[in-house]
Formats: structure tokens, C-alpha cells, sequence
């Protein structure tokens, strides 16, 4: 197994096997290839994104990691996909199928690559089933969206999965769904991209924070995508505001929130700075969004690399602190 130099914690894959057609409705989504390096998600007979053969090519991903510098990269599904496998109306074999898909991708990676999973959760035992299935599978635990079902991530209702997570050691990855939509008042781009997946991280953040998740999971690791949002600029005035309305302990919050993990992908290198302070260098994590930003393996890594050379980070996360990270986030001991 390769020796762990530079890990990508935030990449999606969608595989080229179909789904069981027992397990697809009319807006399953769908890959269809074009040619050697071209395809498009669909959903139905709508084309939901147009993609290049790094989405499913095993090959052609470490192609592009090689030239990034990265030595292992961690796969989730496409967001579109987990939240599919997690809607009332899927079977759950779909989820079933695309955990089955991402652990086969990682098998023929030689070790580079390393999977989450997806949850169906219209009945939260089989979600439960499915989570320790995966773990089964050698994936290192799951990803979710900000929210699961109706359920904001504090809800009661999803105590069995966060109890289940806990007790498994299973690494817990947050995306936000719906590409933002629906969150702030001004719908589409770049308001939904822009503003509403930011916004909507940093709910879902401040319900794990604030709603007492953490504080019942001792042994919970929960990392959010996109640098966590507009949380870590929103926690000041979230923490006056649960000290003002008796909404939490904002010294309790100040424990929490340095136990999250945030990844690096927020496009300006001064942005790195707030995440260094918010929750400290031990919870920094290397993300790309692979591949739905172009080339952004190798700029997620030149982000690293220049913030370290400009005194943004210090030069110690970069060389070794962020693998450390990302093995203890996903669970992973020993030699790798």
C-alpha cells in the first residue's frame, strides 16, 4: 500500500455499472458515457451535469492525483446520489449498489483510493444495517447531507444514527444538498452555489454544535465540506447569541466546534487563516471536490503548498500534519 503523503478527503466518483433496475425509479440518477472521456448525469430525461471520465474511471483519477501530488484521495458518492439513496421513494438497494461500486473502485486503486458510503434512510434500521454494511465493505464510514429526510442533523429522530456512528468509529462526511438551493432568498447562480451551499453547511454545523451531538457522542468525527460553510465566520455571533437566548453554553459550543473538521476547499488562501484559528490545525483536512471543479486536485495543493510559503500555515501542517488528520478523521491507525 502506497506510503500516505497527501490525502484528498473530499472527491466524488459515480461508477459505470448501472443500478439493479429493481432499484431505479424514473429520477434515479443515472451515468451515461459518450465517449472515452466525456458523459452526463441524468436524471430522467433531464441532463443534471455533464462530467468527464475522471468521475468513473479508476485510471484516469490517480492520473490526475499523480499529477496533484496525492498519494491517497477518499471517494463519496455525487451529492445528488446520496441524497437519491436517502429520498422516501428509493429502494435501498440503490444505496446498496453505490456503496457496492465505490468499494469496488477502491479495490482497484491498489490502496489510493479510500470510500464513504451512502444511507438509505426512509426507515433510519435499515440506514443503521446499511452504515454497518459498509464498514464491512471497507469503506471508513458514510457521507450525508445537512439534512437527512425532514431531519436537521440535531433532530431526536436520527439519535439512532448518530449512537450507530459512535459505536462503529465510522468517519461522517457533511455535503450540502440540493446544490444550495432553496436556502438563501435568491435563487439561482451563483446565489444557490455561492451563497446557499455555504449557508446551508452552516446549519447543519451549528445543529451538531449547538444541538447537543457531539456532546451525547463522545467518539463522533464529523467533517463538513467546503471549509464548514459560512460557520466559521457566523460561530461569534452564533455563540453571543445561544449565550443571549440560553441556546447552548457558549463555552461548551467553543469545545465543540474545535472538534469538527473542515476541509481546505474555500478558493482564497486568507480564508485558510480563520479555519486555522476556528478549530485549530488538527482538524484540517486536504479537499478538491474532484472532479466538478477543473484541475482543482492540483489548485487544492498548490493552496497548501503557497499559504505554507506565505505564513498563512505553518510550514508543519503542510508537511505532515494534514495526513495525520485526515488518517485520524477516517479512523485509520498504523502504517499507511
Amino acid at each position: 500500500m502506497p506510503v500516505a503523503t497527501a490525502i484528498d478527503v473530499h472527491a466524488h466518483y459515480f461508477g459505470v455499472d448501472p443500478p439493479p433496475s429493481s432499484a431505479r425509479t424514473a429520477l434515479a440518477p443515472t451515468l451515461f458515457v459518450d465517449g472515452p472521456e466525456h458523459g452526463r448525469i441524468m436524471l430522467g430525461d433531464t441532463v443534471f451535469r455533464e462530467v468527464t471520465d475522471e468521475l468513473w474511471d479508476v485510471a484516469e483519477r490517480l492520473r490526475g492525483m499523480d499529477e496533484a501530488g496525492l498519494s491517497h484521495q477518499v471517494i463519496s458518492p455525487v451529492p445528488v446520489m446520496m441524497e437519491y439513496a436517502a429520498g422516501a421513494e428509493a429502494d435501498p438497494r440503490y444505496a446498496a449498489w453505490v456503496n457496492d461500486s465505490i468499494a469496488a473502485a477502491c479495490d482497484r486503486s491498489g490502496g489510493r483510493l479510500i470510500g464513504l458510503g451512502c444511507l438509505p434512510s426512509a426507515d433510519l434500521s435499515l440506514a443503521v444495517a446499511e452504515l454497518d454494511r459498509c464498514l464491512e465493505l471497507g469503506l471508513r464510514g458514510i457521507e450525508i447531507g445537512t439534512r437527512i429526510g425532514d431531519h436537521d442533523l440535531d433532530a431526536p429522530e436520527l439519535d439512532a444514527l448518530w449512537a450507530a456512528c459512535d459505536r462503529t468509529g465510522a468517519a461522517v462526511f457533511v455535503h450540502p444538498i440540493r446544490g444550495g438551493k432553496g436556502v438563501v432568498r435568491r435563487a439561482g447562480q451563483p446565489f444557490d452555489l455561492g451563497l446557499g451551499m455555504l449557508t446551508d453547511t452552516a446549519i447543519a454545523a451549528a445543529a451538531i454544535v449547538f444541538g447537543g451531538v457531539l456532546e451525547r457522542y463522545s467518539s463522533l468525527r464529523v467533517a463538513f465540506a467546503h471549509g464548514c460553510g459560512a460557520f466559521p465566520w457566523a460561530y461569534p455571533r452564533l455563540r453571543a447569541a445561544a449565550g443571549i437566548f440560553g441556546s447552548g453554553d457558549p463555552a461548551a459550543g467553543d469545545r465543540m466546534v474545535r472538534r469538527l473538521y473542515a476541509d481546505t476547499l474555500v478558493f482564497d488562501d486568507e480564508h485558510l487563516r480563520l479555519l486555522l484559528h476556528r478549530f485549530g490545525p488538527e482538524r484540517l483536512l486536504i479537499g478538491s471536490d474532484a472532479p466538478f471543479f477543473r484541475d482543482q486536485m492540483r489548485k487544492s495543493m498548490r493552496s497548501i503548498d503557497d499559504a505554507s510559503k506565505s505564513g498563512v500555515l505553518p510550514g508543519d501542517v503542510a508537511s505532515g500534519i494534514l495526513v495525520r488528520n485526515a488518517l485520524e478523521f477516517l479512523g485509520i491507525s498504523g502504517d499507511f
